[in-house]
């Protein structure tokens, strides 16, 4: 556990330090984002914030690569450094989007490609559950795989609208995941962990981007930080689910460990919420996808009266709500974990509910304040 500690702390502590630079190289560049009707944010304010997230993530893996604990899951395998390079060209992708707002059709297939490189790189789900394990041929495997990067990236992408808010719920997705997958490894005989590995060190990049993100943000991280942390924690997920051993695990605790479909979904509920919603409305009103408004789920929050920081850390409420609870159930009884939610799903909505609760009694009583007759002196 140690070492997963020091490479977070490895991996934050150089976003922290790299991130002013890239804030600086994103004034030089230009790639500053204007104020858009849709923008919370009120001055503009550079972006590209991604690029300092992946220096800090690549240092942590060559890190990681040269300890005698981890060492061995680079020797075994290039799957760390096929991840790694497909981390470079993500963010490339989104760097220039930054630069240049690339059409979505154009970023949408740089992203598939990107997938599909690093699908044909080794990092494929090969069992899928389908009643029971079943062995997915190549190609099934490599477009399921593609299309949960894809789908994860353009997740976050969605839920990336005030500050701190996406980098917050993957940080929190990724800490649940990361306990998941450590308690997983130490079933083994050597517990090292390229799934935990990765959790880890994206965790570490989100705390590091944080404490220059957090309202009023110095440095947004733009489409180069936001695909990039979809794709990561998308990769963390194929890595434990598509290559574990059933035979391994006690099915009847694990059996979550083999639906990778599911636990993207459930780590980054908020976000694919908030994109699936999204998708739904615009199509119904006959826009494309992508087409922009304030109706996300953190411009609900701000309409019903929270701060920005209030909604963030709402909306971070949720997300490990949701995280951490798809994890403990599969250790502790489940009624008590149920328990334990209902309590906290409570507790969540009153505060979620408080300032819409509170206008609306203010407003009512100054209607009443209106309609009271005078009083008469005597």
């Amino acid at each position: 556990m140690r070492v997963y500690l020091f490479i977070a702390a490895v991996a934050g502590g150089v976003t922290w330090l790299v991130t002013p630079l890239v804030r600086h190289l994103s004034i030089r560049l230009g790639a500053v984002g204007e104020v858009r009707a849709r923008d919370v944010h009120t001055v503009p304010t550079p972006r590209m914030g991604g690029v300092g997230m992946l220096a800090g993530f690549a240092v942590a893996l060559v890190f990681a690569s040269h300890l005698p604990f981890i060492g061995a899951l680079f020797v075994d395998s290039r799957q760390a450094w096929v991840i790694l390079a497909g981390a470079m060209l993500i963010c490339l992708l989104g760097v220039t989007d930054d630069l240049w707002d690339l059409d979505w059709m154009l970023k949408l297939a740089g992203q598939l490609l990107i997938s599909v490189f690093v699908a044909w790189g080794g990092l494929q789900i090969i069992s899928l559950p389908l009643g029971s394990l079943v062995t997915a041929s190549p190609t099934i495997s490599m477009a399921i795989t593609a299309f949960l990067i894809v789908a994860s990236i353009n997740a976050v992408n969605f839920v990336d609208g005030l500050d701190a808010l996406a980098s917050g719920i993957v940080a929190i997705g990724g800490i649940a995941f990361a306990m998941y997958s450590y308690i997983l490894a130490r079933s083994s005989p050597n517990y090292a962990s390229m799934a935990t590995l990765l959790d880890v060190a994206m965790v570490g990049i989100c705390i590091g981007f944080i404490l220059h993100n957090w309202h009023p943000a110095k440095l947004f991280m733009g489409d180069s930080g936001s695909m990039l942390l979809g794709y990561l924690i998308t990769c963390a997920s194929i890595v434990m689910t598509g290559h574990l051993d059933p035979a391994s695990v006690n099915a009847s605790v694990y059996l979550p460990a083999f639906m990778p479909i599911l636990l993207p979904i459930l780590v980054l509920f908020l976000p694919v919420l908030d994109m699936c919603l999204a998708i739904v409305r615009r199509l119904s009103k006959g826009q494309s996808p992508t087409h922009p408004d304030r109706m996300h789920l953190h411009h609900r929050m701000l309409r019903i009266g929270h701060s920005v920081q209030g909604a963030v850390l709402i909306l971070w409420g949720w997300a490990a709500l949701i995280s951490f609870g798809s994890v403990t159930i599969l250790f502790f009884p489940p009624r008590y974990v149920v328990i334990g939610m209902g309590l906290a799903s409570v507790a969540l909505t009153v505060l979620t509910m408080l300032p819409y609760v509170m206008r609306r009694m203010r407003e009512r009583d100054a209607e009443h304040a209106v309609k009271r007759p005078p009083s008469m002196g005597a």
